[in-house]
């Protein structure tokens, strides 16, 4: 996997501007915050960023997948002015499910999730090697 930065392109900070990769493809679902069983154990941005988070890892282990195959993510959030007042906590709970590997990313704020209690959906693209 190479991180792909534009000669002369400020660094972009908590995510690449491109990923080039080769290996076996695996695509997430959105993850939201809730647990195992569908439930919500917070309403906390933050929390529920860092269970949808966890709930990626969970669908990549299932194709022998870890943290550091994830090329893309896509976040969905309700509010994005909560998403901007939680940086601090939001980065270490990244840092705690993902680790200092920062894939390419978008973020986009939607006007409302399926599910009425999630505040954040994840989408992950990773490669795996081999």
């Amino acid at each position: 996997m190479k991180v792909l930065q534009p000669a002369g392109w400020k660094q972009p900070k908590g995510y690449a501007n491109g990923i080039l990769a080769h290996g076996r493809m695996v695509f997430t679902g959105g993850m939201i915050g809730w647990n195992a069983n569908e439930v919500f154990e917070s309403d906390g941005f933050a929390d529920q960023a860092e269970q949808a988070l966890k709930n990626v890892v969970a669908v990549l282990a299932e194709a022998g997948g870890k943290p550091e195959h994830i090329v893309r993510l896509t976040w969905y959030v309700t509010d994005k002015r909560e998403y901007l007042a939680c940086q601090a906590e939001l980065g270490a709970g990244y840092k705690r499910v993902i680790g200092n590997h920062f894939p390419a990313m978008a973020l986009v704020q939607v006007v409302a999730l399926v599910e009425d209690r999630a505040k954040v959906e994840i989408e992950a693209t990773a490669v795996l090697p081999g």
